[in-house]
């Protein structure tokens, strides 16, 4: 049987049990709906349990940051782990470490130790590797069109944790008293498990519509997926929205306190950054739909900066829930814009290779704004932290307007593209031009290109992007 023919059989059950993905993507929705809860109680509660344990203040934030980093150095490996044994059971693996970590976290907090705290966070950061390929599985079981709709559809779990996530973390850190914060980590484990046999009862590997393409059209090489003008944009607005986003985040519950509010107000004003990063998620799609992606997109940026001017403007608490809902939706429209253009960019025998290069381009760029936000915040200021919002917005509009011009621009014309009746008349149709320049003498001219068999009154030049006949003088 032909290769072709065996992989339209064996996706037949497959196709007739979810035949758009929308199974596939609501499960995926209520695993992100999990993972997320697990990390909005990290990002609640770590900073200031790292500020409690850590001796030097300046490291408060090294916890938070090492989820990050955990899951930049792992989400390589898990891409390739997941190309060999399937998403399915990476999402297992991953939701299983996540388990652990946050029991890794319990025992560290009742033996009051900051390094094996930080060991329990960064585990945290290897669930975050895997669960960060829920949207992209989901996006890889739909046609191109339904892509934007299967991300956003997954990305909407992320509202329920919004909701629940900080309100989870308040009312379990007395689970365990008189040890505080602790029950809010044993709850983490909990979430693990419970993600663990929501993959395992409901969601299965889903195969693609393009495996039978993907096997007989071959993968192009690394460099040549990485220079192309939709996956710079798409890494663009990944890595940076998401280095902005946890830049500004990471530093927004010890600012709070610092400014005078309460440990409660704090993960009031994240649980509201929370619910921007996921409530559009509902309409994010539709928008894409009908204004296009990079408008999208810059509308998300314009956003990440209206937080800055917010926070800039004054430290109450309106100003901070203001700001840090404007810097969460900015983010989920670059998030969402970003994720649909990178599913966009590659070929399905080129997807391991594609997803764990923006994968990680995006949790290194994100570790560094996280690792940054606790050192300019004890050195230089809330103030400091803000301001610094305006240089990367500009730099993601000056890469949004070159992505847009690209996109507008005509394809490039060859040198020679004029074709006679015959191809006997003109060598140009036969041989590529190669550039040469001749002066004319009579005119005193200079033709750009010219053909590279030319005999007079038979060939080609090219000037301002036009192909046109031309007689030699005499």
């Amino acid at each position: 049987m032909p290769s072709s023919s065996a992989s339209a059989v064996s996706s037949a059950p497959c196709n007739r049990a979810d035949p758009d993905g929308r199974r596939a993507a609501r499960v995926l929705a209520l695993c992100q709906a999990l993972y997320t809860s697990s990390v909005s109680i990290d990002l609640t509660l770590t900073g200031l349990v790292g500020y409690t344990l850590a001796a030097d203040k300046s490291f408060a934030t090294l916890p938070f940051s090492l989820i990050t980093v955990a899951a930049a150095l792992t989400t390589v490996f898990a891409s390739f782990l997941m190309a060999r044994i399937g998403r399915r059971a990476g999402f297992l693996l991953g939701a299983g470490i996540g388990a652990a970590g946050g029991a890794i976290s319990v025992y560290a907090i009742f033996h009051h130790s900051f390094w094996a705290f930080c060991a329990g966070t960064a585990t945290v950061g290897v669930f975050q590797a895997f669960a960060q390929y829920y949207r992209l599985a989901a996006a890889d079981a739909v046609a191109a069109d339904a892509k934007s709709r299967a991300i956003s559809t997954v990305l909407t779990g992320g509202v329920i944790a919004a909701v629940l996530g900080p309100a989870l973390a308040a009312w379990s850190k007395d689970w365990l008293a008189p040890v505080a914060f602790a029950g809010s980590y044993a709850l983490v484990t909990g979430l693990g498990l419970l993600s663990m046999a929501l993959l395992a009862g409901l969601y299965r590997d889903a195969t693609l519509h393009s495996d039978a393409a993907a096997q007989t059209e071959p993968a192009r090489p690394w460099r040549a997926i990485v220079r192309q003008p939709i996956f710079i944009a798409a890494l663009a607005n990944n890595a940076l929205g998401y280095a902005v986003m946890m830049f500004v985040m990471t530093a927004t519950p010890i600012a709070a306190v610092a400014c005078g509010h309460s440990i409660g107000d704090g993960a009031q004003i994240i649980q509201w950054h929370l619910v921007g990063m996921f409530a559009p998620s509902f309409f994010s799609a539709r928008l894409i739909a009908r204004f296009g992606v990079l408008r999208v997109i810059g509308a998300g940026i314009v956003l990440s900066a209206l937080c800055g001017v917010l926070a800039l403007r004054s430290t109450d608490l309106a100003h901070f829930y203001a700001a840090l809902a404007c810097l969460g939706v900015g983010w989920n429209l670059m998030f969402v814009g970003g994720t649909t253009l990178l599913a966009q960019s590659y070929r399905a025998s080129e997807r391991a290779k594609t997803q764990a290069t923006s994968e990680f381009t995006t949790f290194a760029f994100s570790a560094l704004g996280s690792l940054c936000a606790g050192q300019m915040l004890a050195h230089f200021g809330w103030t400091a932290v803000n301001a610094a919002i305006f240089r990367f917005s500009r730099l993601l509009l000056w890469r949004r307007s070159r992505s847009a011009g690209r996109a507008d621009r005509p394809p490039r014309r060859r040198a020679c593209e004029c074709v006679p009746a015959s191809n006997k008349e003109n060598p140009c149709t036969r041989l590529p031009a190669k550039p040469v320049f001749r002066t004319m003498t009579a005119r005193g001219r200079r033709f750009g290109t010219s053909c590279s068999r030319s005999r007079p009154n038979s060939c080609c030049s090219t000037r301002a992007g036009r192909s046109r006949p031309f007689t030699a003088p005499s």
